[in-house]
């Protein structure tokens, strides 16, 4: 199938003949390098996109991953069109039943999601939904959501049509050729060494699969993902399976369903999978499966009988064991990596690689050649995990854990419960004490919420965590309240170019005095936002950045790459100081009673020194959740004694649910949730702080969406109905029609009722009345544009 000699250049060498490998290949020639070329050590789709179930369902949990396999679908529909390679596209449909209430509740949340993303889903009777798949039991069936739309295709097909499509414009494939070395100087890549010969290139897009983590490690990146054991039945010919049937997926039961040749497809995400350790699979593994594992399958096995009476009497044709890969969060890996200059990951796609391969495929060949994907992807980021997830001994306990997530409900406040206590912040003991419940944060135990007397029970209703919660807030309001802000990134900018590197790479006013704490956007090209900072000013070469917690590689990579031609050191001091946070009306009193009264002498956004407990602190005057306070950072070992001193004072711990809570009520916006890379500062509400004579990475661009009349889309929302909790992603709608969705959700403690920020098409007027559709269920809430609480901060500033 390869054609002519190994080229000695290739500006793109894409690693791997998998559905992503196709797929990138194919859209880096649409894209016009069209002298891209693809190495695969065996056949194409030979490691695990060949026995894919190959389902492909569109609606995911956010709007532009939903967005990607939207666009697969379109491909994989009109690739036999453009191509003459059929790809085996059947859109039959997908059918999810409920067997119990929760399970109704989240199927109708993702009913109301597809809804605001365009995306055909109707809720059915258990009975209607019997019609659609006769040979189901539906006794204990409570309800269902129809998604017409939804299909699979044959991936070995698809990736051939890929392979032709991109061939016909100049692309080569060349099978049997495998990678045995990755060549890089100073940082990036610069070639391949493969069995054929040496390939120089300008980058490589890594699409290897189950082995992907062998194959950065050539190129000197942390690619955390392992491959687990993946099982379904196949039965030969069933009586009452008549041509193609839609996927039925029976959650509850860990299920989905399908024909298969006349028979049926029945696969499973088991509670907990099996891990096959790194090593065991190797290049030989060609086509290759696993063997059958009955004992491990059996319950599986029990719960399809159920579902399926016919099965009974079914003959087996086999139980298929092929590996896949799963990452430390479910979430495929997208884009350049920190570690390594031109390497790029399409890898880690956690069992919905065909799925999604259409439009991971083509935002990673967009990110290879404009340096981003087509529209935000920062949840599927390559530099979003810490270098301790990838222990082999932590993707052992978590990859087997996350396959059997795939099916979960979408309870709010979910944890993983492996590969936990990573890492541990300075007050981590003191936090146990006054029964901290933790949740995983970049590796990092974060308390939640203080006072835990048992494990909550999840649930969509009001939490078990809200009076707890409620405690926190109140301290924080009426009296002094602790939040722990460790684990955030910190970055201390050094040398004679400081101020000049940063006015560059920064939005906001880094210019000013030392002793200054400035608020500012990191902005690209694009004008969007790559990360939203806190910067102290201490002199006039030293700058120290505070970035959010999982931001910490992504941000430094980002800052290292723009530091050409500035005489600046940029180092990593997360790790060597701890920040709390002390914050509420009490707080002027503390700081007198631990010794340190210059601290109420500080001025807003300014930071000055201090000594608590007889050790040093910088304290910055700010505050995340409207009270007035400072953030204090001291080394991370004199932590302990600072905090037992501010307790002393009468301050209590309180956890990130409270922060969250005391952040919405104040309008203020955050990465990953109001900010992302498809936003400018102009459509949330942040333009005034950025400079107005430009100078920095992304200002034209700003310029370009204020001529265009770009103006703030994110508003704040209050539910009329007290028991309303809406939890994100809900629809809002006005005179019957979809007008945005809500990001982050919470109840207003300070505010009495429950509260959203909103992202929305339009603006809307304060005051207006609109409807958030949670799960089906219609809530009234008023829009106020600008904060829910003490719209004029004055509580934020020293009295």
């Amino acid at each position: 199938m390869s054609s002519n000699a190994l080229p000695s250049h290739a500006p793109v060498v894409v690693i791997g003949g998998g559905i992503m490998g196709c797929s990138t290949l194919y859209h880096l020639a649409k894209m016009g390098v069209t002298d891209a070329i693809l190495l695969e050590r065996n056949q194409l789709t030979s490691g695990t996109t060949w026995h894919s179930a190959a389902q492909v369902r569109a609606l995911r949990h956010s709007r532009n991953l939903t967005r990607m396999i939207q666009y697969s679908v379109e491909l994989y529909s009109q690739l036999e069109k453009e191509t003459g390679q059929a790809a085996g596209w059947i859109q039959k449909g997908s059918l999810s039943i409920a067997t119990n209430e929760d399970r109704l509740t989240h199927i109708k949340r993702q009913e109301a999601l597809a809804k605001a993303y365009g995306i055909p889903a109707h809720s059915i009777s258990a009975e209607e939904a019997k019609e659609r798949w006769p040979l189901m039991n539906a006794d204990d069936v409570l309800g269902a959501v129809w998604s017409p739309d939804d299909g699979r295709v044959s991936p070995s097909d698809v990736c051939a049509a890929l392979v032709k499509g991109a061939r016909s414009l100049g692309a080569k494939l060349f099978e049997k050729t495998g990678v045995t070395a990755i060549l890089t100087e100073n940082g990036k890549v610069k070639g391949v060494e493969t069995t054929q010969g040496t390939v120089m290139c300008d980058a490589i897009a890594l699409c290897t699969g189950l082995w992907s983590r062998e194959a950065g490690a050539m190129a000197g990146a942390e690619v955390p993902l392992l491959a687990c054991e993946h099982f379904y039945l196949l039965t030969k010919p069933v009586d009452g399976i008549v041509g193609n049937t839609p996927t039925l997926s029976d959650h509850d039961n860990h299920l989905y369903i399908r024909d298969d040749s006349g028979g049926l497809l029945v696969g499973c995400f088991e509670p907990m999978g099996k891990p096959i350790a790194p090593g065991v699979l190797t290049e030989s593994f060609e086509f290759g499966l696993l063997p059958e594992d009955w004992d491990h399958f059996e319950p599986m096995m029990m719960n399809a009988l159920h579902r399926l009476p016919a099965l009974e009497t079914a003959e087996v044709k086999m139980l298929l064991n092929g590996p896949e890969s799963f990452t430390p969060d479910g979430t495929f890996m997208l884009g350049e990596t920190a570690e390594t200059r031109g390497l790029f990951l399409g890898c880690g796609m956690n069992s919905v690689g065909v799925a999604a391969g259409g439009g991971a495929g083509m935002n990673l060949a967009h990110t290879i050649i404009h340096g981003a994907p087509a529209y935000d992807l920062s949840e599927a980021d390559a530099k979003r995990f810490a270098p301790i997830y990838n222990s082999v001994e932590h993707l052992m306990a978590r990859a087997p854990e996350v396959l059997g997530t795939h099916y979960d409900i979408a309870y709010p406040g979910k944890q993983f419960k492996t590969a936990r206590d990573l890492r541990r912040l300075p007050l981590d003991a003191e936090y146990r004490s006054a029964k901290a419940h933790f949740g995983q944060v970049y590796g990092w135990e974060r308390p939640l919420y203080f006072g835990k007397e048992q494990e909550p029970v999840l649930k969509f209703g009001r939490p078990d965590w809200f009076e707890n919660v409620k405690t926190e807030v109140r301290a924080a309001h009426e009296s002094a309240a602790i939040f722990d802000a460790s684990p955030f990134g910190k970055i201390e900018v050094e040398g004679p170019d400081a101020e000049a590197f940063l006015l560059k790479t920064c939005a906001g006013y880094v210019a000013r005095k030392p002793g200054s704490v400035i608020y500012t956007a990191v902005l690209n090209e694009r004008g969007t936002f790559e990360s939203d900072i806190t910067v102290q000013r201490i002199s006039e070469t030293h700058y120290r950045l505070f970035v959010g917690t999982n931001a910490i590689k992504r941000d430094l990579t980002w800052f290292r790459r723009h530091s050409d031609g500035f005489d600046v050191s940029l180092t990593d001091s997360t790790e060597t100081y701890a920040v709390l946070g002390l914050m509420g009306p009490e707080s002027p009193r503390i700081a007198a009673d631990v010794g340190a009264p210059e601290l109420n002498d500080i001025g807003y956004f300014k930071h000055g020194e201090a000594h608590i407990a007889g050790h040093h602190v910088r304290a910055a005057r700010l505050s995340y959740v409207g009270e007035a306070g400072w953030e204090i950072t001291c080394r991370a070992e004199n932590a302990p004694a600072i905090y037992a001193a501010l307790t002393a004072a009468g301050a209590k711990p309180a956890g990130l649910y409270a922060q969250t809570s005391m952040r919405v009520e104040k309008g203020f916006c955050a990465m990953g949730h109001e900010l992302d890379s498809d936003l400018t500062p102009v459509e949330t509400g942040l333009d005034a702080m950025t400079r107005k004579q430009g100078g920095f990475i992304g200002a034209e661009a700003i310029a370009e969406r204020k001529a265009a009349g770009a103006v703030s889309r994110v508003l704040s929302l209050t539910l009329e109905d007290e028991a309303a909790v809406p939890l994100g992603h809900e629809p809002v709608l006005l005179d019957g029609e979809i007008l945005g969705q809500t990001s982050t959700c919470a109840f207003g403690y300070r505010v009495g009722k429950p509260i959203a920020l909103a992202h929305v098409e339009r603006p809307v007027e304060t005051g207006t009345t609109v409807q958030i559709d949670i799960a089906g269920e219609i809530f009234n809430a008023v829009v106020t544009n600008g904060p829910l609480f003490d719209p004029d901060g004055n509580r934020m500033r020293p009295s």
